[in-house]
Parts: C-alpha cells; sequence; structure tokens
C-alpha cells in the first residue's frame, strides 16, 4: 500500500496491487480510523471518519483529483505533495 500523502497525522494510501476494486479510491489513515473515499468527489464509501479530518481528506482529493485518477488508471504511485 504505497503513501501518497501525510498531512495532520492522516496518511494518504492507495492500494494499486491488483487494482483492489472499483470504484476508484483512496484510504484514509489516521490513529484510530481507516476509510475509503472516493476519488470522483471526496465522499466517504463506508465506515466513519471524524469530520475535521473527513473535510481535509475531501479537500486533499479535490486539489489531486486528476494525478489521484491517473494514478488507478495506471497503476503507478508517485508522492503528492499535503494540503496545507
Amino acid at each position: 500500500m504505497p503513501t501518497i500523502s501525510q498531512f495532520y497525522g492522516i496518511i494518504i494510501v492507495m492500494y494499486l496491487r491488483n487494482k483492489e476494486h472499483d470504484p476508484p479510491h483512496i484510504h484514509a489513515i489516521t490513529q484510530d480510523f481507516d476509510a475509503p473515499f472516493l476519488i470522483e468527489n471526496g465522499e466517504l464509501m463506508d465506515g466513519y471518519f471524524p469530520p475535521r479530518a473527513t473535510q481535509l481528506v475531501r479537500e486533499f482529493v479535490r486539489q489531486n483529483r486528476e494525478p489521484l485518477k491517473e494514478m488507478w488508471e495506471t497503476g503507478q504511485y508517485r508522492k503528492l505533495p499535503p494540503i496545507v
């Protein structure tokens, strides 16, 4: 699971092995939570993630939607800058 970015105690990863499963998404991980977020719109797919952290992940997806889509489609990941 490649780490794509890290900010404010949130680690952003994408499981590229066998492309996991659709729809295209990332996982946001904190010390206590792990949740999938859609690349298309930044929405939480399943489970619970703290509200403030959810807002930060949505902003990260908004800022990086195109490179995230490209990584999902090609299977080639790269580090992306954290949000500030």
